[in-house]
Formats: C-alpha cells, sequence, structure tokens
C-alpha cells in the first residue's frame, strides 16, 4: 500500500503583535501592583520586590518595562491622573446647557474623589513630597489644558446665557471644585471625629454633594 507523503507545513514568519500584547498586558500588571502598593504604603514604605510579585514578574522585567522606583512611581501618578481626565471627557458638556454641564463636572469631581481613594492617596504623598516626582512629567500639565478649555467654553456659554457672571478665572475654578470635594474627602476620618458626625455615610456624601454644588452655582450665579 502506497503511502502518501506527509504534507509539509508552510513556514510562516512570527508577527510581532503577540510579543507586543504580551509586553503591553505585562505593563499594564505592573502598574496596576505599583498603584496598590504606593496607596498603601506610599512611596517611601512601598517595595519592588512586592510590586514585582503582584504583577507576576520580576525586577529585571520590572526595570524593563517601566523602571526604577522613582519612574514606577511617576508612570503610576501619570496613570491615575490620566485615568480621572478620560472619565472626565466622557460627561459631554457641550451636548448640556451651561448649568446642567457645570453640575456635571462638580459632581463628577466630588464623586470621583469619592470612588477613587488611590487617586487621594497618591496625590497626597506627592505633596508631601514637594511634587518633586511631578515635576518630571510633561503629560499631567497637558492633561490639564483640555480640561480648562472644556472650563472656559462652559463658562463662555453661560456668560452668553446671562447665567453665570464674568469674571470667573477658569483655573482658579477648577481649583475651587476639585478642593470643596478633595478636602472632604482625604480628611473624612479627622472630621468625622471632629464633628461627631458620620460624613463617610450615604447620608452625609449626599448632603456634602449637594452644597458643594451649591456653593459653586452660587458663585457662577449673576
Amino acid at each position: 500500500m502506497s503511502r502518501h507523503p506527509t504534507p509539509r507545513r508552510s513556514a510562516r514568519r512570527p508577527t510581532k503583535a503577540p510579543k507586543k500584547r504580551s509586553a503591553a498586558a505585562t505593563r499594564t500588571r505592573i502598574l496596576d501592583a505599583a498603584l496598590r502598593e504606593f496607596a498603601t504604603r506610599g512611596f517611601a514604605g512601598a517595595r519592588v520586590d512586592v510590586i514585582a510579585g503582584e504583577a507576576r514578574a520580576n525586577k529585571r522585567m520590572l526595570y524593563a518595562y517601566v523602571g526604577n522606583k522613582d519612574a514606577l512611581w511617576l508612570a503610576t501618578l501619570e496613570a491615575v491622573y490620566t485615568a480621572k481626565r478620560q472619565e472626565e471627557r466622557q460627561l459631554a458638556t457641550a451636548t448640556l446647557s451651561p448649568e446642567e454641564a457645570m453640575r456635571a463636572l462638580i459632581r463628577f469631581n466630588f464623586r470621583y474623589h469619592l470612588d477613587h481613594p488611590e487617586f487621594v492617596a497618591l496625590v497626597n504623598n506627592e505633596n508631601l513630597m514637594g511634587a518633586r516626582k511631578l515635576r518630571r512629567s510633561k503629560l499631567v500639565p497637558q492633561l490639564y489644558s483640555p480640561l480648562l478649555e472644556t472650563l472656559t467654553e462652559v463658562l463662555r456659554r453661560g456668560q452668553k446665557a446671562k447665567v453665570f457672571r464674568s469674571g470667573v478665572d477658569p483655573m482658579q475654578l477648577y481649583i475651587s471644585i476639585a478642593a470643596l470635594g478633595y478636602f472632604y474627602i482625604s480628611n473624612i476620618r479627622t472630621l468625622s471625629v471632629i464633628f461627631a458626625s458620620d460624613l463617610a455615610s450615604q447620608k452625609g456624601m449626599k448632603q456634602r454633594e449637594e452644597h458643594v454644588i451649591e456653593v459653586v452655582m452660587s458663585y457662577l450665579g449673576r
């Protein structure tokens, strides 16, 4: 009985896509692990070997994909700022009335700090270090330019509709919006003790959110 030759498989050149996807996935795991470690222990207390272990990587891979501890911190800090800006851009303020758009921006900032304590933890720690590491970032300042443009446009529409007063500085307005929620969230434990009130309760959070909106909208009103 004759034998048919086994067909030879045609040689195919391996594509680079799987390797790129693997590299991206590894970097994501590293940054996720770094975020958990830094948010829990701060920069000084965080350990690179713990981050590597949590990311299912080794230190050599960690240094290759991101860098040393300083580079890890900065990359993680940039990631949390980027995540916040990306979510904020989903608000579609251009489709809302000026007042609705402003309320949406205020509410988003308050709830983001509430829902993302890791953001608050990293920013607090970076401030304690004098923002020395953030100074090296070219990305983070660029993230805030579109935000100020959005605020400027919402203010312009509100002034045109005669519902917002003129002469409002978009940068100062944003700092006030962020501060009114950020301070509350970052100091909620001490404030709860001082005022003997459960400020972290759903009722307490809702009252604070409405107060922040009222304060900002009253300031903007004509």
